[in-house]
């Protein structure tokens, strides 16, 4: 089953500094329907306006990832991190028994484009921890860039998930195996793509549930990112 949810049916809301896409129930946006998808409990799009930023806030028992599309994204955490996810790079946080952290769009011109996803953890009470990395990606493969650990080069965060990007000229198309326990989720940040003869464009997703093989196509020139996920226990 694939389930394809259009860009213009995600919750959406304008703070000013902050233009977001709310995949799932979050915050304000509550919907007791549209609460994860398998593991992944948050897919958030955010666009940050220069000089503003999320203030220094606390976060348990959840693994955190970002990705930054555009612009640049200061991280400070209270286990000293204190770092610059850069365009094309991958931030895991584990915030394990308690972590306050902050981002911030230091640019005084530049908005910065970035993705938050959070993932529900194996275990509760770990120690927290952060690493960050950047990828050699080629074009027309899917590359894993977060897993548990059991992907060598990977980030890595407590479940057994995985995460990849994939960039795609028009025309090119890889392949992924999925399996009857598991669910995936694509997100088509730039571009139009075709995951098993189903069009997505920028700003769509699929949830993906009891599909062995999925075939990714791209018609255009385009960015995706692709989750491979337990289901929540």
């Amino acid at each position: 089953m694939i389930h394809i949810v259009p860009s213009a049916q995600r919750h959406h809301s304008d703070f000013g500094w902050l233009s977001t896409y709310w995949h799932f129930s979050f915050d304000t946006y509550r919907d007791p329907t549209n609460m994860n998808w398998g593991a992944l409990r948050v897919f958030n799009d955010d666009v940050v306006q220069p000089g503003q930023g999320f203030g220094r806030h606390g976060h348990r028992d959840m693994e955190i990832v970002s990705y930054v599309l555009d612009g640049a994204l200061e991280h400070q955490d209270s286990i000293g991190t204190r770092h610059v996810l850069k365009k094309g790079e991958v931030q895991v946080m584990s915030a394990g028994k308690g972590i306050q952290h902050s981002e911030y769009n230091g640019s005084p011109g530049e908005p910065v484009h970035f993705l938050q996803l959070w993932i529900v953890p194996r275990t509760k009470g770990s120690e927290p921890r952060w690493e960050q990395k950047s990828f050699d990606r080629k074009p027309g493969q899917l590359t894993p860039v977060v897993s548990s650990g059991a992907i060598e080069g990977t980030l890595a965060i407590d479940q057994d998930a995985t995460i990849y990007l994939g960039d795609f000229e028009a025309g090119q198309s890889a392949s992924h195996r999925g399996g009857a326990a598991r669910k995936q989720y694509l997100f088509v940040m730039r571009g139009e793509v075709e995951l098993n003869g189903r069009k997505l464009s920028q700003g769509d997703q699929a949830r993906v549930e009891a599909e062995t093989d999925l075939t990714l196509r791209s018609n255009a020139a385009s960015e995706v990112i692709l989750l491979d996920l337990p289901e929540l226990r």
